[in-house]
């Protein structure tokens, strides 16, 4: 069985479990405490970084090849599309999301009102809480956009992509922090994916010390 070194809450971590459940691929959860920088982890991964998956005999790190690996070797369900150039706004969303919306959004709300708490690095700074609230409508009318035009994210057909925005977005709604009234395309494309068999592991987390709300995994919020 292929084994997942990863963090509940952590969207890069959750876009392989996504993966990997949408593939079908049976997999073992070992929550890591990336910051304590384990000495056996550290032989897994030397950036220290979560996600790490044991798969076909390999060790890989890093949330973007780890799926573009799955995809090639299981290319079936594809999330890929064919065709350069849709392949091409695939990688560029999954990109936007796991770079800008990350370091705008993800790494101001959730890293400052968990994972700091959970590492033991003080309290939340409100200026980045502010940050990020303020930052998160910019992207929820820019996917809002996205669907005005597509079907999914990226075109016509589900992809890498939507999972790489479903992550983010799974993670911070486990805190309240996304507006669901702010854009119903965004709603709609979300309550979707979020109805996903692959979703089901997602929606089962629990972090202790932060219980989720009520409506986060139910598929008619």
């Amino acid at each position: 069985m292929a084994k997942l070194y990863h963090l509940p809450l952590s969207p890069f971590c959750r876009k392989v479990r996504l993966v990997l459940a949408e593939k079908k691929i049976e997999v073992e959860l070992i929550e890591e405490r990336y910051w304590e920088q384990d000495s056996d982890f550290l032989r897994r991964n030397p950036a220290g970084k979560v996600p790490v998956l044991k798969l076909d005999g390999l060790t890989m790190a890093e949330s973007t090849p780890i799926c573009e690996y799955v995809e090639e070797t299981r290319p079936e369900p594809a999330l890929m599309p064919k065709g350069a150039k849709a392949r091409y706004e695939v990688r560029r969303l999954v990109n936007w999301f796991d770079d800008k919306f990350h370091h705008e959004v993800t790494a101001n709300l959730l890293y400052e009102r968990v994972n700091k708490k959970l590492a033991g690095e003080g309290y939340p700074d409100s200026r980045n809480i502010k940050t990020g609230a303020q930052r998160i409508k910019f992207h929820l009318d820019y996917m809002g956009w996205l669907l005005d035009h597509r079907r999914w994210l990226a075109g016509d057909v589900m992809t890498l992509a939507d999972f790489a925005a479903a992550a983010h977005i799974s993670a911070l709604d486990y805190i309240s922090d996304v507006d669901w009234s702010r854009n119903a395309n965004v709603k709609d494309w979300y309550a979707k994916i979020k109805s996903r068999p692959a979703f089901r592991s997602i929606l089962a987390d629990h972090v202790s010390g932060f219980p989720p709300p009520r409506h986060y995994a139910d598929l008619d919020f």
